[in-house]
């Protein structure tokens, strides 16, 4: 197949979703994965095959103090020449691995680009990872390069190995990326990558151990995020603005593929401290037509002034954890959008979505995308869940999903634990109704029961998050000699309240009158919670905090509060 064919061919699979916006069923349907033939490279074959002569913005960059840079389609694939160009005479060669740790700065989709128009395989890393996070990339992801401000290259003074350096700004030892700029070069070859070869490699956030490291392929994220840009609904011309740092997949998601893919424009908005009220003013003056952000992020929104509407926005959504359905009825109210959600992790593109036109059932992150087979499978017997159940999110391995990665590089244990009886096992419990809609419910490990009945961490967690005084509140099993284990929440608080009893009583209260008695949150602590450096909360600390709080290992800190400590709650 010829280069323009593969375009075209990418182009038709492309255009057939667009044609199918608000036809949710037809597009699932309908839809099915190209062919792209024995070689395939999306920088070259996709972004500069849309890009040469195309003036319309790629990327726009607004900074805190509203100075803004935009580059042109045209201009972002010269610029990526130039830094291909430049990065293959410091000895960046196809198949090697090129830890990039930028932050969102043109300079960052730059090397993306680059790094891919060579066949190199991008390690995206975030610019928090600090010497022993860079160590571990570094020795199991086996990168020969890395690419980092160089603000930031004190930190690998400490990281062993043999890598070339480079850095964007002067840095004694590394080479300045600025130099790439300064000659004007030919368009880069097609390196002749195929579409199995490596492409990214992802570090996940570790939330219950150490990260695990995925592999993706040059068509598993490139072609494979076609069903995100459907699930976005993201339309050629859109302005689409992502809250997601760089170093973590929902960023290729959303501030990389999807759009472009879409022949939209990325639009970043930088700010050193989140700011409610600046961010919907940028919204509405730079015309954003779709806008995603975690639902902590729209916590922050509906509790500020939304009055001012909504500007341009056309799509909203919301990712990285379940949506509260009063999250998304508040924002109905505000600005009479539908704000959707959907589900995906790092070794996949977006799976299951609510699509624009598609009825939104509060509380369900929608139904299975085009092209992706996902299954409900019962955990203890393997086999697929039909009609109305519950089990876990699974993708059929027999309808080769092409969104998948290949696999966990160097970890055959976890391979093989992820793929067994012929399914990819997401980790993630689900129920599913009579319309195909499917409603998280909990990471397999988080499920517990308590009295005998079955505790959704995230239904509870969803109720107290209405709570005037609750920012945040996981809620783990905590060992109770009668009833076995009761749900327990460590609390987050709203600025403006105390971790005091009234507060306490107050929360133990609302959850009792909004919970059917079995869900009862039974104990609250106030607790700075423990994350992940992409900010998820481990939970693995609070349940392994909580058997030796039992146990009698580790001593509280006098900040939990019980519901028998209240008897007027029992009135």
């Amino acid at each position: 197949m010829t280069d323009s064919a593969v375009t075209s061919t990418y182009r038709a699979a492309r255009d057939s979703l667009l044609a199918l916006r608000g036809s949710h069923e037809e597009a699932v349907a309908s839809f099915r994965w190209p062919d792209l033939g024995d070689r395939f490279n999306w920088a070259v074959d996709w972004f500069d095959a849309i890009a040469r002569g195309n003036d319309s913005p790629a990327l726009v960059v607004v900074e805190e103090d509203g100075t803004s840079e935009s580059i042109s389609f045209d201009a972002m694939a010269a610029r990526s020449d130039r830094v291909a160009k430049w990065l293959a005479a410091q000895g960046v060669q196809r198949g090697e691995p090129v830890i990039i740790m930028l932050n969102n700065q043109v300079e960052l989709w730059d090397v993306m680009l680059g790094v891919m128009k060579l066949g190199a395989v991008i390690m995206p890393t975030t610019t928090a990872a600090g010497p022993a996070d860079l160590t571990d990339r570094i020795t199991r992801g086996g990168a020969l390069h890395v690419v980092a401000n160089a603000a930031d290259a004190a930190k690998f003074a400490s990281v062993p190995g043999s890598y070339t350096k480079v850095s964007v700004g002067e840095a004694d030892g590394w080479a300045d990326l600025r130099a790439a700029y300064l000659v004007d070069v030919e368009p880069t070859a097609h390196p002749g990558t195929a579409p199995t070869d490596p492409l990214l490699l992802y570090f996940t956030s570790g939330t219950t151990s150490r990260p695990k490291l995925v592999e993706h392929t040059q068509q598993s994220y490139p072609l494979g995020h076609l069903s995100t840009m459907y699930w976005l609904g993201l339309q050629p011309g859109d302005v689409h603005l992502n809250i997601s740092s760089p170093g973590w997949a929902k960023h290729a998601w959303s501030c990389f593929f999807a759009p472009w893919i879409a022949e939209a424009t990325i639009f970043v908005y930088n700010y050193a401290r989140f700011d409610a009220a600046a961010l919907l003013t940028t919204l509405r003056d730079n015309h954003v037509t779709s806008f995603c952000a975690p639902p902590t992020v729209w916590r922050m929104l509906i509790n500020a002034d939304l009055s001012g509407g909504p500007g341009s926005l056309r799509e909203v959504i919301g990712a990285g954890e379940p949506l509260n359905p009063e999250v998304i009825a508040q924002v109905e109210k505000a600005w009479g959008l539908t704000l959707r959600d959907g589900y995906g992790q790092t070794e996949m593109t977006a799976a299951v979505g609510n699509t624009p036109g598609s009825v939104v059932k509060p509380g369900s992150m929608g139904r299975p995308l085009p092209g992706v087979p996902v299954v409900l499978v019962d955990p203890v017997t393997d086999a697929v869940v039909t009609g109305i159940g519950e089990g876990e999110i699974g993708l059929d391995l027999a309808a080769h999903p092409l969104p998948l990665m290949t696999g966990y590089q160097g970890d055959d244990e976890r391979n093989a634990e992820a793929m067994a009886g012929g399914f990819y096992h997401t980790g993630d419990v689900a129920s599913r109704d009579e319309d195909g809609y499917i409603t998280y419910i909990g990471r397999t490990d988080d499920v517990f029961k308590a009295s005998d009945y079955k505790i959704s961490p995230f239904e509870l967690e969803s109720v107290l998050i209405e709570h005037p005084a609750v920012a945040e509140a996981p809620v783990v099993p905590a060992p109770d000699p009668v009833r076995l284990a009761v749900p327990k929440a460590y609390i987050a608080l709203v600025p403006g309240y105390e971790p005091d009893e009234d507060t306490a009583k107050s929360i133990l209260a609302y959850a009792r009158s909004h919970l059917s008695p079995w869900q009862r949150v039974r104990r609250v602590e106030f607790f700075e919670l423990p994350k992940t450096i992409s900010g998820k909360i481990r939970r693995v600390e609070l349940r392994s905090r909580e058997e030796q709080l039992a146990d009698g290992s580790l001593v509280g800190d006098g900040t939990e509060w019980r519901d028998d400590q209240f008897p007027e709650l029992k009135g």
